[in-house]
Formats: C-alpha cells, structure tokens, sequence
C-alpha cells in the first residue's frame, strides 16, 4: 500500500499529475526507452469477487488515473481503511461519458440486465455496481509515447514488460473471479484473455467473445456487434443459467 500513502501525502492531485501528464516520478513503475512505454501507477489495486460480471479493458487511462488518485486524496481525510479507500477509487473511476453510454446500450441490447434483474445495465455503474467488477488487463496507466495505449498501439503478448503484467496481475486477479462472466472490450483484450485460456488459467466458457470496444473511435463497433450478437446472446444464456443451477 506504499503507493496509496504517497498519493495521500500529497498536497493536491497537481502535485501527482500535473499539465500536460508530466507525472510524479515517485509513481513510476516501469520503462520501456527502446518502445517508449512507461507504465504509472494507478489506485486500481481492489477487486470485488462477488462480482457477476467483469468487464476488461486494455488499461486505465491518464484521466481514469487522475480520478483515482483524487479519490484517495480525499478519502485520506474520512479515514477510511485502504480496502475501502481503494474500492472507493475504482468504482469512482469506472467508465463515464460517451463511452459508457455506447457500453450500456451494447449490454442492454443483449439483454445482460434482464439476466441481473435490472431494468438497465446503468445500474452496473449505479446502485448496482456490487455486481460488477470493472477492470484492465494492464491493471495500471500505460503511455506510448506519452499517450493513451490504443486498441492497436502497442502490441501487449509481443513486449515482455506488458505481458509480464498480463501473466502475472492480470491473471491473478481473475483466479478470484473464476465464476463470474467475462467481458472483454474489443479485440486486444479477446487476444490476451485467450491467451490465459491457452494456459489453462481462465476458462474460454467464462468470455462473451465477439463484444467490440465501445470508444466512440472504434467505427467497426456496429457491424462486430451486429455480426456476434446472436452468438453473444446464446453465450449469456447459458452462462447464467450454469449459474442458476449452481446456486
């Protein structure tokens, strides 16, 4: 938890990120010179594993971080026990704006609420986030180049530092959820989930394949929906009904 006391002994959020991303050193975890990656850390550490659902993206971005990092700022002054004080900085930096909104829609069209007895998957992001676990493959803020990672840019199971994280936090984390369905948002989290099938850590009966990123920048999202949806609805069927007889 060395990393949650020195947020909170900072002053501000602008003593930990400041204009133009240039990020305290203090929360650098790792570099790649030769790709131009570095890797900041981010109040992401918590997981809920009552969790039905958990949605994976690629890894969280600078404002996701920023958001986090204000969370355990302001908590410092409640008192509240690391646990909480990170399950506050996750849940406060989940997905928002356009984005959420086209990932609602996607999961109101395969009728995922109706299997959870919402009458919106909004309730995932609202009163009903206890059944949701939302997280990233690379658990912490990856920069190329000094920005946001991308659907394509850099290729994660090709650079060993990125996999490293992928093998290692990443697959940690979802031995715990080993029940719970798996969303993974669009084709580079498809990629390196099914490599952990191929090792034999998650298991392929657990993923909702095909569900495409939801960034409004992903001009593909409509036809891969549309072209896996039935196949997507068939899956979630039979998830949550292997989940009715194990209850």
């Amino acid at each position: 938890m060395r990393y949650v006391l020195a947020v909170q002994r900072t002053d501000s959020i602008y003593t930990c990120v400041v204009y133009k991303r240039r990020i305290n050193d203090e929360f650098l975890l790792e570099r790649d010179e030769k790709k131009h990656l570095e890797i900041y850390y981010a109040s992401f550490e918590y997981v809920n594993e009552e969790a039905k659902v958990v949605i994976v993206g690629i890894t969280p971005g600078f404002h996701q971080m920023k958001k986090s990092f204000s969370t355990v700022i302001d908590a410092a002054e409640r008192r509240h026990n690391d646990e909480e004080i990170l399950r506050q900085a996750k849940n406060n930096s989940s997905f928002e704006g356009p984005m959420c909104k086209n990932l609602v829609k996607m999961l109101n069209d395969q009728e995922l609420n109706e299997h959870l007895d919402l009458s919106s998957s909004s309730g995932l992001f609202k009163k009903a986030i206890h059944f949701v676990h939302t997280t990233s493959e690379l658990a912490y803020s990856v920069f190329c180049n000094g920005k946001n990672c991308s659907e394509s840019t850099p290729s994660l199971l090709k650079n060993e530092m990125l996999k490293n994280y992928i093998t290692g936090n990443f697959a940690a984390e979802l031995i715990n959820l080993s029940e719970s369905l798996i969303i993974p948002l669009g084709v580079t989290v498809s990629n390196a989930l099914n490599y952990l099938v191929k090792k034999e850590i998650v298991s392929s009966e657990q993923i909702l394949s095909g569900f495409p990123h939801p960034s409004g920048g992903n001009g593909h999202r409509h036809k891969q929906f549309a072209d896996n949806k039935r196949a997507m609805k068939d899956m979630l069927k039979v998830h949550f009904a292997k989940m009715e007889v194990s209850d």
